[in-house]
């Protein structure tokens, strides 16, 4: 059942327009994929609430946008280059790869093949994307696609102190793409090569961090109640202390029930100095932090929240697909927020005389220039238009008819409740804006 409702989720992906996979024309490329015109809005809306939630709505929060490519003592510095790997073993039959602790794996059985007793010893694989920068292949140029957005940030952690004039504790939040040469990718957009995080690295005096560690868990499941998602599907997972990161004093996921089980969306990790402490001492740049008020001077710790935007944009996918029956018809839903979601509003003319369509179109014209992103639709059976904006997660259907040239009014149907409102066409807008805020 699992199974049958992520195809069906990943088929309407392809349907309505989220998500394609990339160069599908060429057979595709493994564990990539493309946003379509849906998925991009959606995408672009999750990471705005982020934003202004995480920056724009605090005063000890800044922004960043770090490159990609950074200088190769960063990764050594971070302990990616020696540390950032996984096991990887092969099967001697199918030729194919496999993380040698996955279960199917490990005991013994190639789970695609079949074949038993296939696997030779493990070897140690560097997860990280290696290029080289400049005309000559050397050693010497040789560059990294960076796994992670964290480090773009505490290699400026000076540079924002002094240009923003910060004062512990205080954050820096940046959402940026991140690359990983993952061997057993899957479920869907789950787990990918190609991901972006939004991360904020907050700074804080050491031994307060138990504090702030425990104030961003809380805000952080609360950003992500406000989305609407089910809290039943929501909860904690503690890492015991085989599962801590080399870096990290504590460190609780973020797990949403998905049709293929519990997992991880997003991380709250205790750093502790780890990441300034290392960069100061490869790279001979003083990372104190000195307070102007008492002169003390010390290293900062790190609260960090890091969320994958992929992830939870699946998460909010897979919160809101639903199946239902509709006086005796089934309905296939993308219950959205309707803050997150792609198209607010679509515009329907009931029949295609009596001036509806121009009526309509310049409704659909006055929601687009309030930056109410609206879809204008005269084509097929209302009930039919009603079911195409249903899968596409369109919360509101303004639908133009007989009685708008009569007493210039209009009917709003709600996505969820399917309850209707007559309302004046001069206020749609005020109307939509009030429930997409």
């Amino acid at each position: 059942m699992a199974s049958d409702l992520m195809d069906k989720l990943v088929s309407l992906c392809k349907r309505r327009g989220y998500i394609f996979q990339s160069s599908e024309i060429y057979g595709g490329t493994g564990s990539v994929w493309d946003y379509g015109p849906l998925g991009v809005e959606l995408k672009r809306n999750l990471k705005d609430a982020w934003w202004r939630r995480m920056v724009r709505m605090r005063d000890d929060v800044e922004g960043l946008d770090a490159a990609i490519l950074m200088h190769p003592k960063t990764w050594e510095a971070s302990g990616h280059v020696d540390g950032f790997t996984d096991p990887l073993v092969d099967c001697s039959n199918c030729r194919r790869r496999f993380r040698a602790d996955l279960p199917e794996v490990a005991d013994g059985q190639c789970p695609v093949c079949g074949t038993r007793d296939a696997f030779g010893e493990a070897r140690q694989f560097n997860l990280m994307f290696k290029t080289f920068m400049g005309p000559v292949e050397e050693d010497a140029n040789v560059v990294y696609l960076r796994p992670e957005t964290a480090q773009g940030i505490f290699v400026n952690f000076q540079n924002v102190v002094t240009s923003a004039r910060q004062r512990v504790p205080f954050g820096i939040a940046q959402i940026g793409k991140a690359f990983r040469n993952e061997i057993t990718p899957g479920n869907f957009i789950f787990r990918t090569r190609e991901f972006e995080q939004a991360e904020m690295q907050f700074f804080v005096k050491p031994g307060e961090d138990v504090e702030a560690f425990e104030y961003w868990k809380a805000e952080r499941m609360q950003f992500h109640r406000s989305l609407g998602l089910d809290e039943s599907k929501l909860r904690f997972h503690p890492h015991g202390d085989d599962e801590l990161a080399h870096y990290a004093k504590a460190a609780f996921d973020i797990e949403y029930e998905f049709p293929f089980g519990w997992k991880e969306f997003e991380g709250i990790h205790n750093r502790t100095d780890f990441d300034l402490a290392r960069h100061e001492e490869y790279s001979g740049k003083r990372m104190e932090y000195i307070d102007p008020t008492t002169n003390d001077r010390y290293t900062p710790f790190v609260i960090e929240t890091s969320m994958g935007v992929d992830r939870s944009l699946l998460v909010v996918l897979a919160d809101g697909y639903r199946e239902e029956e509709v006086e005796g018809d089934e309905r296939v839903v993308l219950g959205i927020s309707p803050k997150l979601a792609p198209v607010k509003a679509a515009v329907f003319p009931l029949v295609k005389k009596d001036g509806m369509p121009e009526i309509a179109e310049k409704l659909s014209a006055a929601l687009r220039d309030a930056a109410i992103p609206s879809f204008l639709d005269a084509s097929g059976s209302i009930g039919r238009r009603y079911r195409r904006q249903d899968e596409a997660g369109t919360p509101f259907c303004v639908t133009v008819d007989g009685q708008t040239t009569d007493d210039d009014t209009v009917t709003i149907r709600d996505r969820d409740s399917l309850e209707q409102v007559r309302v004046s066409t001069d206020q749609v807008i005020p109307w939509i804006q009030e429930r997409i805020r």
